[in-house]
């Protein structure tokens, strides 16, 4: 499977999100961060992801006779390139946005169903802007955000940070060809 089909799927995206910012976790810790998930499941993706060379297995230890395995996340294979990006299809794109937003709502569930979550003080956020630029402003605007959230993606897992999901979304809402008020 090559990484498009692996990060294609909502549990494996969900174990991909969990490792991120060099985070070195075993199966066992996974199924606890994704209680929604069954041990089977979470299980199977891992070794699917890790057969993939997403996940490498970054230490063993013997624990009660049996191998436990701590995974840590391959960042360079977890993505996908630019050029692969624009290879793919409108159906391409379709299925990978349904993964990616069908992700999203399994993580907000799995936050939700957390004994001390409590959305009106956490910050919580998924508010739409329907927002009017031009092609300057627009890539003004990427650039800005990249510049804000690049240096943070390299941000360890400590003791004093919290996982955060940031998931943008972003595109055209309109045909190019349909003025401002709606006429052709």
């Amino acid at each position: 499977m090559d990484a498009m089909e692996l990060l294609g799927h909502p549990a494996r995206l969900r174990i991909v999100h969990a490792l991120r910012g060099g985070r070195t976790l075993t199966t066992a810790q996974l199924c606890a961060l994704m209680p929604d998930l069954s041990k089977a499941t979470v299980y199977r993706h891992v070794e699917l992801l890790a057969a993939g060379a997403i996940l490498e297995v970054a230490g063993e230890r013997r624990v009660r006779g049996a191998v436990e395995r701590h995974f840590r996340l391959h960042e360079h294979h977890a993505t996908v390139s630019p050029e692969a990006a624009r290879s793919l299809s409108k159906q391409d794109h379709r299925r990978a946005f349904a993964t990616a937003m069908a992700t999203l709502i399994a993580e907000f569930g799995a936050y939700l169903d957390r004994e001390a979550t409590d959305p009106a003080t956490d910050p919580v956020g998924y508010r739409q802007h329907a927002i009017w630029l031009s092609d300057e402003e627009l890539l003004a605007m990427l650039a800005e955000l990249r510049e804000t959230i690049a240096p943070r993606l390299a941000n360890p897992a400590e003791p004093d940070r919290r996982r955060y999901l940031l998931s943008p979304v972003l595109f055209p809402a309109e045909d190019p060809d349909i003025d401002r008020h709606g006429h052709v």
